[in-house]
């Protein structure tokens, strides 16, 4: 059995960035949550890749989580590219040995910013339900719903559950809280809010600051990206349409993509099973290769 450890590192900022080790003794595998998610979305799948010899180290980004709530309030896909790089560098100081990157959503743009921006700097890369074009009504209907009650939270874990279910009406009914109970924090008034700062969708610098000209440039370099990467996708995805999935392997040299059918956006939460398998067989061609 392999346990999670505490380890953590430092953003661009030299903001604190907290993060968990599932230590196989292997090659090292980042792990980059979606917006509005934490570090423990992971937890499943981290398990997966550390039982098959890997090192999985799943990552609090800036403002998310336990990592720290950035004062200079910058939270646009630049500057979560920059965190990337930096602590691509630092697991690979530590550990010695280029890593590989799975990021989901926001974590899937920080990663591929920081390695088109900076690199090379990894392995392989594994894009969960994102790439550079995206379907903008499928944006605004994610940040609608984080957005809708960023403020005022939840009188209880339930109450959160039950949006949760009202916004993903294909997911199975929860069997535990527990799980929710990782992605909100109860503040001094005792409701309970999302475990990220507010000034990701709301501030001066949020995640949509220069976002359009970020994925025009990221589009514009694909040809020149020979890292191997594939694109895990969901079939029910409101976000990555199949045009989009198509046309980013059709423009980056190395890259693949999969459908994991009965899964939206949320591809690990939605199908961890098939998610699981999938990444596994990739990083592990990888690794023989």
């Amino acid at each position: 059995m392999v346990d999670r450890k505490p380890i953590s590192f430092v953003g661009a900022e030299g903001n604190p960035l907290v993060a968990d080790l599932w230590d196989g003794g292997g090659h090292p595998v980042i792990f980059l949550h979606g917006g509005g998610q934490t570090r423990r979305a992971w937890d499943a799948t981290a398990r997966a890749v550390a039982r098959q010899g890997m090192r999985a180290i799943s990552v609090d980004q800036r403002g998310h989580g336990e990592s720290a709530w950035v004062e200079t309030g910058h939270y646009g896909f630049r500057h979560y590219g920059a965190d990337a790089a930096a602590l691509i560098r630092q697991v690979h100081a530590r550990f010695h040995a280029r890593p590989s990157a799975v990021g989901a959503s926001l974590g899937g743009l920080a990663s591929l910013t920081a390695e088109m921006q900076e690199g090379p700097l990894l392995e392989a890369l594994v894009l969960v339900d994102i790439t550079p074009r995206l379907d903008p009504q499928g944006v605004d209907k994610i940040q609608g719903f984080m957005g809708a009650r960023m403020e005022e939270g939840f009188a209880s874990l339930e109450e959160a559950a039950e949006a949760i279910a009202a916004y993903l009406p294909h997911r199975a009914p929860r069997r535990s809280l527990e799980g929710l109970r990782k992605n909100l924090r109860r503040d001094e008034d005792g409701r309970y809010r999302w475990h990220w700062d507010p000034a990701f969708i709301k501030g001066a610098q949020n995640i949509n600051s220069g976002a359009d000209a970020l994925m025009q440039e990221l589009m514009t370099g694909l040809p020149g990206l020979h890292l191997p990467v594939l694109l895990v996708r969901g079939m029910r995805s409101e976000l990555v349409q199949e045009a989009h999935a198509r046309e980013f392997v059709s423009l980056a040299p190395a890259a693949s993509y999969v459908d994991v059918g009965g899964a939206g956006h949320m591809v690990a939460g939605d199908r961890n099973d098939v998610f699981a398998t999938e990444i596994l067989k990739f990083l592990s061609r990888d690794q023989a290769a």
